[in-house]
């Protein structure tokens, strides 16, 4: 990146005005386990804060000490979901099996914004195929994606 276009204060460096991470406007719902990640980034965010501040390393400080802010905020406005027995409608926490149009069959779990994965099947509470999802029991149908699909299961 050409230094031309970076301003840096008087003194200062760029990397000390690191910008917040943007925080969800949506409820921070999270299930158990997402907590429990949320506490573990809040922990090690301390010790490398500290570690960077004991090495005297400005820009991982300057990272650290934004990503700490980010995850301590949604630490304090987390709402814990604890699991519902409930199998006969989709709901926070539970796994969904859907067919699509196409005959393929995916599960999802419907978690927290900040523990989704949908690479390694969790969708946050959020996203539009979760938003239709939610409520939904065995045999409905929802739109997804481009086609639709049927609910085949729930756990």
């Amino acid at each position: 990146m050409s230094r031309a276009f970076v301003k840096e204060q008087e003194g200062g460096e760029a990397f000390e005005d690191l910008p917040d991470r943007p925080v969800s406007p949506h409820p921070n719902l999270v299930t158990p386990e997402g907590l429990r990640q949320i506490e573990e980034a809040v922990e090690r965010l301390r010790r490398e804060h500290g570690e960077a501040v004991e090495a005297g390393d400005r820009p991982r400080v300057a990272r650290a000490a934004r990503d700490l802010r980010y995850w301590q905020h949604r630490l304090s406005n987390a709402e814990l979901v604890h699991p519902s027995a409930d199998k006969q409608t989709v709901h926070f926490g539970a796994s969904v099996t859907i067919e699509r149009d196409d005959g393929r069959r995916q599960t999802w779990r419907i978690v927290g914004e900040d523990e989704a994965d949908p690479a390694h099947g969790t969708l946050p509470h959020v996203a539009p195929l979760a938003q239709a999802l939610l409520g939904k029991r065995v045999g409905d149908v929802v739109e997804a994606g481009q086609g639709e699909a049927e609910v085949v299961a729930i756990s």
